[in-house]
């Protein structure tokens, strides 16, 4: 199958949602999303479910537990099942957290790598190493964080941009972790936004969070997403400069098709005013 690649706006694939989808997709959901540990390898009703839609709408793999700064050995295995299925499936955009998840097992949590220039070394020689098996660059994302390892040497956005220069990957940048560890650490969401490298972004992210009793924000993609999540996503448009495929994620307290489909609407109607106003300025 012909590898294709997002654009305009999309949803997260879940399977809560398949009989909808199946009825009917709304039309402005122009691709989905999916994590390929969830569904690679899988048989029977679940892959004839997968392969109605992959035939049908471009889907984007977004890994979970690749632990691309971690401290054990990449699991190639599973990078060539991946390979595989986006050969099959048609896919041709993968991206994973920046983040570390599992040491000689998952940890099922995502971590903080340390902002040091150690670690932009050694993530960027494995992120070279997933995008010669994968034989495709992959986006990397910024992650939502709940403490700061020691010993930092620069910002994280800085580390983030080195790690993209390093690695000669691409940025897939969520605006909503940027928002939560705004919100958690005491920083300027906009002035972090500005100085990632935007112009190699390769896919955005947009989602809700959880506010706990005392204030800390956890991004759960549980909730509808909230009026300064939309901002940042309307200045990430605006510096970027052109169209970037954005999905929306919602992974519990799954609202109905209707109610999704809206919150897809309006990353939809974002990018259309930002497609003006870049036309306006041409």
């Amino acid at each position: 199958m012909t590898h294709r690649m997002p654009h305009g706006a999309g949803l997260g694939f879940r399977r809560e949602l398949l009989a909808e989808l199946k009825a009917a997709v709304p039309a402005n959901i122009d691709f989905f999303e999916l994590a390929p540990e969830n569904w690679a390898g899988m048989g029977g009703r679940s892959a004839r479910d997968l392969r109605h839609f992959t035939e049908r709408h471009p889907f984007v793999c977004h890994g979970l537990s690749l632990s691309l700064g971690g401290p054990a050995p990449l699991d190639t295995a599973l990078l060539q099942r991946i390979r595989a299925f986006m050969a099959e499936h048609g896919i041709g955009l993968y991206t994973e957290h920046l983040s570390w998840c599992a040491d000689d097992h998952h940890l099922y949590e995502l971590l903080p790598i340390p902002l040091t220039g150690d670690a932009v070394r050694w993530t960027a020689a494995r992120i070279r190493q997933v995008q010669d098996i994968l034989g495709c660059r992959i986006g990397i994302e910024n992650a939502s964080t709940y403490l700061s390892p020691p010993g930092a040497e620069m910002s994280e956005a800085a580390f983030i941009s080195a790690v993209v220069a390093e690695a000669d990957c691409l940025l897939h940048l969520d605006v909503n972790n940027i928002y939560v560890n705004s919100a958690n650490f005491g920083f300027d969401p906009f002035a972090f936004l500005h100085a990632l490298p935007l112009d190699r972004t390769c896919y955005i992210h947009v989602a809700g969070h959880y506010v706990e009793a005392d204030g800390l924000l956890v991004d759960t993609h549980g909730a509808a997403v909230i009026d300064p999540v939309w901002a940042l996503l309307t200045a990430a448009y605006e510096r970027i400069g052109r169209q970037v495929p954005t999905c929306l994620e919602r992974d519990f307290n799954i609202p109905d098709l209707a109610a999704l489909s809206a919150e897809v609407g309006h990353i939809a109607r974002l990018q259309s005013q930002a497609a003006g106003r870049q036309r306006q300025v041409a």
